[in-house]
C-alpha cells in the first residue's frame, strides 16, 4: 500500500459477471421496504418480480417500469418491455452472466422462500456474486397491522406454520402445545387448518384471527375460534369466492391477544380506511395531499380536470422576464406551483438560471409553491404567516416606502383566469404592478372510460374539490359524481359552485387549504365510523352503500 492510499493492484480483479440481490419485498405495504432495499432497486438493471410483488417495488426501480401485467423489466433497456414467460431462476443467470445487477424480488423475506432459496444456491453453484436483502415476513407484518401481537407479557411461546407444506407431524407438535400458531394459508384453507388444529388437541373455543391482503388498503381481518372460522367466513359471504385461494395469516392461541383486536386494531381503524379518494389534480401536484391521505388510511386517485399551455401571446412574458434580469422589479410575486414551472422553463429557453433572481425579492402564496421555488434554487422571501391565499399573502406584504425601496415594481406571472385580488391589493400598498399571464389554464382530457364509470357509480368514496374550475371541470370530462360520494370543498364559493351543479357538500375546510380540507374529511370519516360503532351497525365505506339509496342530510 503507497502512503497516500491503496492501489488498485491491491484489490483483486473484479469478475466480469454482474451479481443478484435476492430482495424481500415484505408483505404489501411499500412503505415498509428497508432502505437498502430502496437503494438495490434504484441501481438494479434488471428487476426479476412477480406481478404482484412488482406492484410494490417498481416505483423505485429506473425510469420506464410501468406496465403492471410486467413479469420481468430489464430497466437498462430503451425498449419497452413485454412479459417473458420464462423461468424465474434462468432469467437471474443469464443477466447476472450478462453483466448486469439483477434484484430478484420476493414476497415476505427471501429466507422463508423456498424457490429463492433455490436460486441462491444456483447462483451459489455457477460462481454468480450475490447478496440478501431481508423483508418484513409476512406472518409477523400482517399480524401487526392487524392489530395481534403475537406474544404476552409473559413471552408465550410462537410456531409458525406454512398450512401448504405442513406434515401430520407439524400439526400434532402445534396441535398439542400452547404457543401462539401463526398460519400461513388460504382463504378456502382456513377452515381446514381450523380442523387440523382441533384434531390435534387444541379446543375448539380458542381464539383466532384470519387476515386477508394484509398490510394493504384492502386489508380485512375476522375474529372467530376454531370451531367457529368456517361459519364466520360463510355469514361474511366470502367463501365461496374468487378471493377463495387468495393467501392469508391466520393467528392461533388463548395468549395471542386476539381478544383484545378492538382496542389494538390500529390500522383498520384509520378514519378513511380502504377508502378510495378522488383527487382532481396531477400526480405531480398531489403528492403531498396524496401523501396525507394515504395516512388517513384513504386510497387517492388522482384525475387531472386542468391543463396548462402557455399563453396565446408569449411576448408579454418574455418582455417581464428579460425586465427580471435587467433590474426592472423589487419583487416577484408566485401564486402557483404552475407560475413557478412556466418561468423556469422561460428561464431555460433563455438560458438562464436562479442566479437571475440575485437582488429581487421572492414571495410564494404557499408552501406548495414555496417547495417548487426551493426546487428551482430560489428560497423565497415571503409566504404567508396565516392563510396560504392572495389575502393571506397581503397580509404579510410590506407597503412600498420610496426610502428603502429603490424600485417600484412587482412582477406578477399567473394563470389567464385568475382573480384581481392580489393586484388590487398590491395597488392600494403603493406597488406599480406588471400582471403577466405566464400561462393558460384549459380543460384536461376525459379521465378511462373506467374512472368515468366509477365517477358516476358510486365506485369512490368521496372527492376532493379544491377550486371551482375543478367542479366544471371535472363533471363537464367524466360526468356528475354519484349521490353516495361524499364531496369536500376547500371553501364556500367552491362549494357554491358545486351546489349550482347538483351536488350536495357533506365537507366544508375550515380553511382554504388543501391539507386543511383532507384533515377535515378526515374527521367527517372518522364521525361516520363513531357513528356506525356507536348504533352497532357494521363500518362501511360510502360506496358499499346499497346502490340508488338516498343520503341522509347533515351540515356542513
Amino acid at each position: 500500500m503507497s502512503p497516500t492510499g491503496p492501489a488498485a493492484s491491491d484489490f483483486p480483479a473484479l469478475s466480469a459477471q454482474g451479481q443478484v440481490t435476492f430482495l424481500g419485498a415484505g408483505p404489501g405495504d411499500p412503505g415498509l421496504l428497508t432502505l437498502r432495499a430502496v437503494e438495490a432497486l434504484a441501481s438494479a438493471d434488471v428487476l426479476v418480480a412477480e406481478p404482484d410483488v412488482l406492484d410494490v417495488v417498481r416505483s423505485h426501480a429506473r425510469a420506464g417500469v410501468s406496465t403492471p401485467e410486467l413479469t420481468v423489466v430489464d430497466t437498462s433497456s430503451t425498449t419497452v418491455g413485454v412479459p417473458v414467460l420464462r423461468d424465474a431462476a434462468n432469467l437471474v443467470m443469464e443477466a447476472a452472466k450478462g453483466g448486469r445487477r439483477v434484484v430478484r424480488a420476493v414476497a415476505g423475506d427471501p429466507g422463508l422462500d423456498g424457490e429463492a432459496g433455490a436460486e441462491m444456491l444456483a447462483c451459489a453453484a455457477a460462481g454468480v456474486p450475490f447478496e440478501v436483502v431481508p423483508g418484513i415476513a409476512n406472518a409477523v407484518g400482517v399480524p401487526a397491522y392487524a392489530g395481534v401481537p403475537l406474544r404476552d407479557a409473559q413471552g408465550a411461546d410462537v410456531r409458525f406454520v406454512d398450512a401448504r407444506t405442513a406434515s401430520d407431524r407439524c400439526w400434532s407438535e402445534v396441535g398439542a402445545s400452547d404457543a401462539t400458531a401463526v398460519v400461513s394459508t388460504t382463504l378456502d384453507a382456513v377452515a381446514s387448518a381450523a380442523g387440523e388444529l382441533v384434531s390435534a388437541g387444541r379446543k375448539p373455543d380458542t381464539p383466532l384471527t384470519v387476515t386477508i391482503a394484509g398490510t394493504t388498503t384492502r386489508q380485512r381481518t375476522w375474529t372467530a375460534t376454531l370451531g367457529t372460522i368456517a361459519q364466520v367466513l360463510k355469514q361474511a359471504k366470502v367463501l365461496p369466492s374468487p378471493e377463495g385461494h387468495r393467501p392469508v395469516i391466520a393467528v392461533v392461541g388463548e395468549r395471542s391477544s386476539a381478544a383484545q383486536r378492538d382496542q389494538l386494531a390500529w390500522f383498520e381503524s384509520k378514519p378513511m380506511f380502504g377508502w378510495k379518494v378522488l383527487v382532481p389534480r396531477t400526480k405531480e401536484q398531489a403528492a403531498s395531499l396524496s401523501d396525507q391521505l394515504r395516512s388517513y388510511g384513504a386510497v387517492p386517485h388522482e384525475v387531472p380536470t386542468i391543463a396548462v399551455e402557455p399563453p396565446r401571446t408569449p411576448q408579454q412574458m418574455e418582455r417581464a422576464v428579460k425586465g427580471l434580469v435587467t433590474g426592472r422589479y423589487e419583487w416577484i410575486a408566485f401564486t402557483s406551483v404552475n407560475a413557478v414551472k412556466a418561468v423556469r422553463e422561460k428561464f431555460e429557453e433563455y438560458g438562464l438560471d436562479a442566479r437571475a433572481f440575485a437582488g429581487i425579492k421572492v414571495a410564494a402564496v404557499g408552501e406548495q409553491t414555496a417547495a417548487a421555488l426551493v426546487d428551482f434554487g430560489v428560497k423565497p422571501d415571503l409566504v404567508p404567516s396565516g392563510e396560504q391565499s392572495a389575502a393571506g399573502l397581503l397580509e404579510d406584504w410590506p407597503p412600498y416606502d420610496p426610502v428603502f425601496d429603490p424600485i417600484d415594481r412587482v412582477f406578477l406571472p399567473r394563470a389567464d383566469i385568475a382573480t384581481e385580488t392580489l393586484v388590487a391589493g398590491l395597488i392600494e400598498l403603493g406597488w406599480e404592478v406588471d400582471d403577466v399571464t405566464a400561462y393558460r389554464t384549459v380543460r384536461a382530457s376525459p379521465p378511462p372510460a373506467d374512472t368515468r364509470e366509477a365517477i358516476k357509480g358510486g365506485g369512490f368514496d368521496a372527492v376532493l374539490f379544491t377550486s371551482s374550475s375543478t367542479v366544471r371541470n371535472l363533471v363537464g370530462i367524466a360526468g356528475k359524481p354519484h349521490n353516495v360520494t361524499v364531496i369536500a370543498c376547500i371553501g364556500p364559493a367552491t362549494a357554491k359552485t358545486a351546489e349550482e351543479h347538483g351536488l350536495r357538500v357533506d365537507v366544508l375546510s375550515p380553511e382554504p387549504s388543501v391539507h386543511k380540507l383532507a384533515e377535515a374529511l378526515a374527521a367527517f370519516g372518522a364521525q361516520r365510523r363513531d357513528a356506525a360503532k356507536e348504533a352497532g351497525d357494521p363500518v362501511t365505506r360510502p360506496s358499499e352503500r346499497r346502490p340508488g339509496a338516498r343520503r341522509r342530510r347533515t351540515t356542513t
